[in-house]
């Protein structure tokens, strides 16, 4: 262990567009890598979903991969959203700031993945950094 604080030394964006149906909890099935663990490990402080078009009621799933295997790491839900020149697109963000699933600290050879439930189009993207 550390004598003294670790801090992500070299920021870091991950993102996936993902689109195909995958209503699976266990890791099988397409699901996309939003962010890749560096040479030493990383740290994600900060999550966000976008739609790119109409959405229906669904959910989003985030997984942790091992380099073997995927394990559900939370899901977040998706209301419907028609977006027009008034109203945005479906939009979820966390941060370490606004839940208490993050910071992720994931340790190399560790992966972010995520899928949708409906064959709908989200935009994942993970801000973090490298140790």
């Amino acid at each position: 262990m550390a004598t003294q604080a670790q801090y992500a030394a070299v920021p870091k964006v991950g993102a996936v567009l993902i689109s195909t149906a995958n209503t699976n909890r266990d890791g099988t099935g397409t699901i996309g890598t939003v962010f890749t663990a560096g040479a030493n490990g990383s740290r994600i402080d900060s999550i966000d979903v976008q739609a790119t078009a109409t959405v229906t009621a669904g959910m989003i799933r985030l997984f942790i991969h091992n380099g073997t295997t995927a394990f559900l790491f939370t899901e977040v839900p998706v209301v419907a959203v028609t977006p027009s020149g008034t109203l945005p697109a479906f939009n979820s963000q966390f941060t370490t700031n606004t839940t208490a699933v993050l910071p992720i600290v994931i340790p190399t050879g560790y992966s972010l993945r995520a899928s949708t439930n409906n064959a709908e189009s989200f935009n994942i993207i993970a801000f973090g950094g490298d140790f």
